[in-house]
């Protein structure tokens, strides 16, 4: 609670918060979670366009995978954009990139608006592609402005901040894609096109906000900048501490270039750091076909307020806690709802479990995953390896996310009750690697984070000038 208080104080750095979040990641959950109500209205536009061409209707598992395609377009967007994330960060800046990133928004706000018209699948395949370069984009460099921004104390809660504005687009998408709104037959085209307010929005306010005073100072070399940035974000409070901790990152990066991603593998240093099918899912579990739409809201709702919680304690119980109970949590109801699938027709109540699992799920995933690891790529790498790092931090998640777009029908069909088991496996090994691995990062600053990963990294060469002074050497002879 104190750190949100601090952080409704410095109204800059809030509003920064804002800026960066609402045409950032709250677009990434906007657009994951509006594809999933036209489903069946996207499906039979795609079959009566194809008849009007061919005179022949597809067949159903074309359909199928043409609608596999447009939801796992978006992903493949992303990892495009995650590409292009890096390069844009080092050389327009955070604040920059994030302004120039809206090109695609708006690119695809048109393709969607006029694809009914036009009687063309394709130009919602191609906006689907351009709205994931966005995200991809938007997901790297949103969580690197505002964690490069934040002061130290405030870091993991600012940083908490994308993972809320991913479940409040992914609630607002969902209650703005009921039937009763733009989820309609004819609808459907403005509903994919609203992607255009917040983009607009984000346009009309970030250049009234600093940049990265990090950027400014270490990669811009601009001192003068950096303090003008940091006294709008801070107010009134004494930087004196702050300025000096800047001053020595700037010291220890000097005569460096930003690093590649590839080069990250190659140094010891480094190596070791580096809701679209909601329905199926819910009518897998036996919920009525008309109460799929409010259940699915229900989860984004669990998302929204595990992050609102997290932000609020991240700060107190450290990264490594919110992970690993996250993790393991997600193991556990995971494994409840596949033995749910399994029995939902020997007992009545069986298909309520199941859903209740699921909320549990979405729950347990907000406390920590949805959240933290989005900090992770700005606690554990420096300023130069940091844009390398969301670029590598990027194309796997994204590369993972067109895979089980692309996947999941075909996952549903040949695991049935058993789809969540591989799901299971990543959740489990991600909490054994938090458990044994990571370093937690609460409270210190970059290159204390950065000294620590280097003695876990490298313990020998951490070690050697222990043995070089006098003193010692004559104690272990003795």
């Amino acid at each position: 609670m104190r750190a949100l208080q601090r952080l409704s104080q410095g109204r800059v750095l809030l509003m920064t918060v804002c800026a960066a979040g609402i045409g950032g990641t709250f677009q990434f959950g906007y657009n994951l979670s509006i594809i999933n109500a036209p489903t069946l209205h996207i499906q039979e536009f795609t079959n009566q366009t194809w008849q009007a061409r061919s005179g022949q209707p597809l067949p159903d598992h074309l359909v199928l995978l043409v609608w596999s395609l447009i939801v796992s377009l978006y992903p493949l967007g992303g990892l495009f954009g995650a590409l292009l994330a890096g390069p844009l960060a080092v050389m327009l800046g955070r604040k920059q990139s994030l302004l120039v990133n809206n090109v695609f928004v708006v690119a695809a706000a048109v393709l969607f608006g006029f694809s009914r018209r036009a009687g063309s699948f394709e130009m919602v395949m191609l906006g689907r592609l351009l709205v994931g370069v966005n995200a991809g984009v938007s997901m790297n460099i949103q969580p690197m402005y505002l964690g490069e921004s934040a002061p130290k104390e405030l870091r993991g809660a600012v940083a908490m901040t994308s993972a809320i504005f991913t479940a409040l687009g992914i609630v607002m998408g969902q209650v703005v894609g009921l039937r009763e709104l733009l989820g309609g037959p004819q609808a459907w085209p403005l509903l994919l096109a609203s992607c255009l307010v917040p983009g607009l929005l984000q346009l009309a306010s970030l250049p009234l906000l600093p940049e990265s005073p990090r950027y400014l100072l270490i990669d811009c070399g601009d001192p003068e900048a950096c303090l003008a940035a940091l006294q709008r974000l801070r107010g009134t409070t004494d930087l004196a501490l702050e300025l000096a901790e800047l001053e020595e990152e700037c010291a220890a990066c000097q005569g460096l270039r930003a690093r590649r991603p590839w080069e990250l593998f190659r140094d010891g240093t480094l190596r070791r750091q580096v809701y679209a099918y909601a329905s199926s899912v819910f009518l897998e579990a036996g919920v009525p076909q008309e109460k799929v739409q409010y259940a699915a809201i229900g989860t984004g709702s669990c998302e929204l307020l595990t992050a609102l919680v997290s932000c609020v304690v991240i700060e107190r119980v450290g990264r490594r806690v919110l992970l690993m109970g996250g993790y393991g949590l997600m193991t556990f109801w995971g494994s409840i709802f596949t033995v749910a699938l399994c029995l939902q027709s020997s007992f009545s109540w069986m298909p309520y479990l199941a859903m209740s699992c699921i909320f549990a799920f979405i729950l347990s995933f907000g406390i920590g995953p949805a959240g933290v690891t989005g900090i992770l790529a700005t606690e554990l790498f420096d300023q130069m390896a940091r844009p390398a790092a969301y670029t590598v931090c990027g194309v796997l998640m994204w590369t993972m996310l067109f895979l089980v777009g692309l996947g999941f029908p075909f996952f549903m069909e040949g695991l049935s009750h058993f789809l969540y088991v591989p799901f299971l496996g990543v959740c489990v090994c991600g909490a054994i690697y938090t458990g044994f691995f990571l370093p937690e990062t609460k409270g210190k600053t970059f290159l204390e984070i950065s000294e620590e990963l280097r003695r876990l990294n490298l313990p020998r060469r951490s070690q050697g000038p222990r043995w070089k002074g006098p003193d010692v050497i004559q104690s272990t002879e003795l």
